[in-house]
């Protein structure tokens, strides 16, 4: 694939950068939940650089043709006051929102409450409307705790309090074994 390419000036040098039409954000990090101020002030400068993970290299990329971006997130809160910004810049977005009910079996900590966040998912279903709001049940977990027929308990009762907020559920199932920081915490954590 060819990306269209924009020219920006960093250090006194200028460069030529990937300018894609659609930003897939946050995917590997939570950039709604931690980072939407730098996010924001990035849009505003007109690029971000980030270090490849693998390979070390700085990779840019230009907003100039930015029309569509895909934020991930569990906790897209802090982007509300930021939405006005996409759509004064006519930048449209929707959100994969991944909203499980794990917060007994204390698979997600650091996440607020789920009353919190289905407030959160309704206000962003009222902004961008229920189309644009993808809610997540991700992954699927089976413990000791947790049954088939728990699972699905948890998943209706997020999916009464939200139906009317949106359009789709994406759902996966963990494969622990082929993430060994996950299994690693699932041990420490005392969670079969």
């Amino acid at each position: 694939m060819t990306w269209k390419k924009a020219n920006i000036i960093i250090d006194g040098r200028k460069m030529e950068v990937p300018a894609p039409d659609i930003i897939s954000a946050s995917r590997s990090t939570d950039i709604p939940a931690f980072y939407a101020d730098w996010f924001f002030h990035r849009i505003e400068t007109g690029y971000s650089v980030w270090n490849n993970p693998f390979n070390g290299k700085k990779n840019y990329i230009s907003y100039r043709n930015t029309r569509f971006i895909v934020f991930w997130s569990k906790n897209p809160k802090p982007l509300l006051p930021y939405l006005p910004i996409l759509k004064e810049r006519g930048i449209g977005c929707y959100i994969q929102f991944t909203l499980n009910d794990y917060e007994e079996d204390g698979l997600e900590t650091g996440v607020p409450s789920l009353t919190e966040r289905i407030e959160t998912f309704r206000t962003l279903s009222d902004i961008l409307g229920k189309e644009a709001v993808i809610w997540r049940f991700d992954p699927l977990i089976l413990t000791d705790n947790i049954s088939v027929d728990t699972l699905i308990e948890k998943i209706e009762r997020v999916g009464t309090e939200i139906h009317n907020c949106t359009e789709k559920l994406v759902f996966s199932f963990a494969d622990i074994d082929s993430y060994r920081k996950v299994k690693a915490n699932m041990t420490d954590s005392g969670i079969p």
